[in-house]
């Protein structure tokens, strides 16, 4: 767990081949240093599927948007994905306004992003059919 004045980022397994970031509190220009460190982390150590948990979050600006926005590239590159979890009405409404809603793949609970990812990896697993 990592802490900085107004968030708190704690990194844990969420399912199999899927890591999560458990975020406390406010994602702004002084706090989005350290969510930028805890996603780099994960990709350095291979993490291809990164759920960010934000039914915590009170608060999030664009410096913290354009955060989640580079760990959608660096992730998507690796042949990965980051999906958001639970963000409340606010921060919903947020994403629909800057239409970030169409990059984002964000789910009510871990649960249903979960099993998305685990649709999807089956379908990317799958063999082509049938030549």
């Amino acid at each position: 767990m990592e802490t900085t004045i107004g968030l708190t980022v704690t990194p844990r397994t969420a399912g199999e081949g899927t890591q999560a970031l458990d975020l406390v509190g406010e994602v702004d220009v002084y706090t989005a240093p350290l969510l930028r460190q805890a996603i780099m982390d994960q990709v350095d150590a291979g993490v291809k599927y990164l759920l960010i948990d934000l039914t915590k979050v009170e608060y999030l600006d664009s410096t913290g948007l354009g955060i989640l926005i580079g760990g959608v590239k660096r992730l998507k590159e690796q042949g990965g994905n980051l999906h958001l979890v639970g963000p409340s009405a606010r921060i919903t409404r947020i994403f629909e306004i800057t239409g970030l809603n169409k990059i984002f793949e964000v789910y009510p609970s871990e649960q249903e992003a979960l099993s998305a990812s685990s649709q999807a990896g089956a379908a990317r697993t799958s063999p082509a059919g049938g030549a």
